[in-house]
């Protein structure tokens, strides 16, 4: 089995993903390292997170015959939504996978004192109405900011939302949940809890400061 699955949640316990996340938890792995490491991740994550796309037949020639052969359904392109900044780290690599996904950005800040996510940007494609969209942030801590990210995207009536991390909390699973149960999350771990400030634990520090080199 690739993955093991309990309620709304499905934990990719891949040996590739679990090695390469223990790699980029190391306190002496260095930015150029973790950025690579987080965008192969990425891609198997993607490969897990696809396996329910629609499949057509075509009929191709190979150099000895015709046959039936699957496609992807073209009218199933895929909307691929990061939330800013670390965001940027998983989409880099979902998109290596799926080239022809459009990308949407959603930028949110959390609130130091309050832990509250504040929007500052979004941004999406024109057509992203009753497309299927995966949402990306490597941290699912508190679940104040995956809340209000699908809080936003769910106005632009997408067909189905699937929601993206590197790693989780427990406290935010419970969080978003109570929020969207009808919105799936694939993570690679889930960690034991979160700290007084917000931080996964064990986790692996602030994903956007490690991606970016900025502390």
């Amino acid at each position: 089995m690739p993955s093991v699955t309990v309620p709304s949640v499905t934990v990719i316990d891949h040996p590739l993903v679990q090695h390469k996340l223990t790699i980029m938890r190391q306190v002496e792995t260095h930015t150029q390292d973790f950025r690579r490491l987080l965008k192969e991740i990425a891609m198997l994550l993607a490969y897990e997170v696809t396996r329910d796309l629609p499949l057509k037949y075509e009929s191709i020639e190979t150099p000895l015959t015709q046959m039936q052969a699957p496609m992807l359904a073209a009218d199933k392109k895929m909307v691929i939504v990061s939330i800013l900044r670390a965001g940027q780290g998983l989409l880099d690599g979902m998109i290596e996978l799926i080239p022809t996904a459009k990308v949407g950005h959603i930028g949110l800040y959390r609130e130091p004192s309050t832990l509250t996510a504040v929007e500052y940007y979004l941004k999406l494609p024109v057509d992203v109405e009753q497309r299927d969209m995966l949402v990306v942030d490597p941290m699912l801590a508190t679940g104040n900011s995956a809340v209000a990210a699908v809080d936003r995207l769910k106005e632009a009536n997408p067909a189905s939302i699937k929601f993206v991390c590197l790693l989780a909390a427990p406290e935010g699973i419970q969080h978003f949940h109570e929020q969207h149960p009808d919105v799936p999350i694939f993570t690679a771990a889930i960690d034991e809890r979160l700290d007084d400030h917000g931080y996964i634990v064990p986790g692996l520090g602030d994903a956007g400061d490690r991606l970016y080199g900025t502390r």
